[in-house]
């Protein structure tokens, strides 16, 4: 009878699924590990046999076209020629099976190999409410210590600050001339000083955190009412600063609104240069698309596409690539182009707009080609029909009266015409509309239909 393999303890596992999902993520285009690849999960090791769980909707693509990729991977971490299985949600090790259940993975706290070596200043697209955050981040990147010490950058969540911090932890650790790096956010750092304190490890604790060259924190609003972790920060925060060591901290508001931290870490935070994020406009949003079409290989999203995702989705970096990831993931699993209907079709069930949200572009071509009995196609033809070249002067008027769309913008939308056929347009129906009641009655109507619940 064969001697059963050992089962490996659960921070093994760990660590062989955070290396795995390490080399995945270096192999493969981050639009390609989002949505394919990191929602799976081990579930479970017996030997060189790795149990890999994966969603219902993706598993039977995952095992058809990434089953090598993961088994690569594997090799890279374990060694030798192991094999993955792909399981379903009921699977559990039993003990016929000799296999050890795996715990969710997070990533190790506070290892500089978090840094996600894709967030680079290069990925990073550049925008006026974003400027100063990422030129301040840069300077300290190429100059720790000495330049805005500490840069606490505060913004809504999802506009950037965790990628510039693992933009500046990547530059130091590759231009740094060996400099020490440590990022953790305010939850992995807790979690560190209560297992030090409670195991007895906190001159290893003190090693790691306050004896980096750069210290990494994000999300510094969770160190609030946390009364020993705020007094360990406290004494790390001044034995870095007093020792020339770089800090850069994250916060999803300010350090004075920080009500729950005491005040002299508020005030701490503030001694330096606070950089603000604010949310990309419609260029910027557009232009982030193009960046991460081009990095994860995306050739076939039409440039149309980009655009009415960029429309639809404003609230954040983090969902406006989340709903690229999305489109191009139903639009893939349908064996369909990922088209503007599509898109449009899609983000209006993921994400729908607040009642009284302003009107899109899409949204007025709609209604005015619904109330003056045209075709949104029409629209943005060519056609010179006047009852159309109206109608199409109806919705340019509105598109600049009710948005904050460009009039380069506005024209692309209609039928690729320039600038100045979208001022033609609104100075008409303006002069219209103080002499021509019939004119003033249509564009009231559009306008009505644009107010009601859709």
């Amino acid at each position: 009878m064969p001697e059963h393999t050992p089962a490996p303890p659960d921070d093994e596992l760990t660590r062989t699924w955070h290396g795995v999902r390490s080399e995945l993520r270096a192999e493969v285009p981050d639009l390609t590990f989002h949505i394919w690849l990191e929602p799976l999960e081990l579930a479970g090791r017996r030997g060189t046999r790795l149990f890999v769980r994966a969603p219902e909707h993706i598993r039977t693509w995952v095992e058809e076209r990434y089953l090598p990729l993961l088994t690569g991977a594997a090799a890279k971490v374990i060694g030798g020629a192991p094999e993955l299985e792909i399981v379903d949600d009921a699977w559990a090790p039993s003990d016929d099976q000799h296999a050890h259940a795996a715990p969710p993975v997070a990533g190790p706290p506070g290892d500089p190999s978090f840094l996600n070596p894709k967030y680079t200043f290069e990925q990073f697209v550049i925008g006026d409410g974003n400027r100063l955050a990422h030129g301040a981040a840069l300077a300290v990147a190429e100059q720790p210590g000495q330049t805005y010490n500490p840069l606490f950058i505060q913004g809504p969540p999802g506009l950037g600050k965790t990628h510039l911090l693992h933009a500046i932890g990547n530059y130091v650790r590759a231009f740094g001339g060996g400099l020490t790096v440590r990022y953790a956010t305010a939850e992995m750092f807790t979690t560190e000083y209560v297992t030090a304190s409670r195991g007895g490890g906190m001159r290893d604790f003190h090693e790691r955190f306050r004896h980096a060259d750069v210290l990494l924190i994000d999300d510094v609003q969770f160190l609030a009412e946390k009364m020993k972790t705020e007094e360990e920060f406290f004494h790390t925060f001044n034995a870095l600063y007093e020792g020339g060591s770089q800090l850069v901290l994250t916060s999803d508001r300010p350090p004075g609104e920080l009500a729950g931290l005491e005040q002299r870490l508020r005030e701490r935070f503030a001694c330096g240069l606070i950089a603000e994020l604010e949310p990309p406009t419609l260029d910027v949003r557009l232009a982030i698309l193009r960046t991460r079409a081009r990095l994860d290989a995306l050739h076939g999203v039409p440039e149309e596409t980009l655009a009415e995702i960029a429309r639809h989705v404003s609230s954040s970096v983090r969902a406006l690539e989340g709903a690229l990831i999305r489109v191009v993931a139903y639009a893939s699993l349908r064996g369909e182009t990922p088209t503007p209907d599509l898109a449009r079709n899609l983000l209006e069930r993921l994400y729908p707009r607040p009642a009284d949200a302003p009107p899109t572009l899409s949204d007025i071509q709609t209604a005015t080609a619904e109330a003056l009995d045209v075709t949104r196609d029409e629209l943005v033809a060519q056609d010179r029909r006047p009852k159309v070249a109206f109608a199409r002067q109806v919705a340019m008027y509105l598109a600049r009266e009710l948005t904050d769309e460009s009039l380069p913008a506005i024209g692309k939308e209609f039928g690729g015409r320039n600038h100045s056929t979208v001022m033609h347009a609104h100075r008409r129906i303006k002069a219209s509309l103080a002499s021509d009641a019939e004119t003033a009655r249509l564009v009231d109507g559009v306008r009505g239909r644009l107010r009601r619940p859709s």
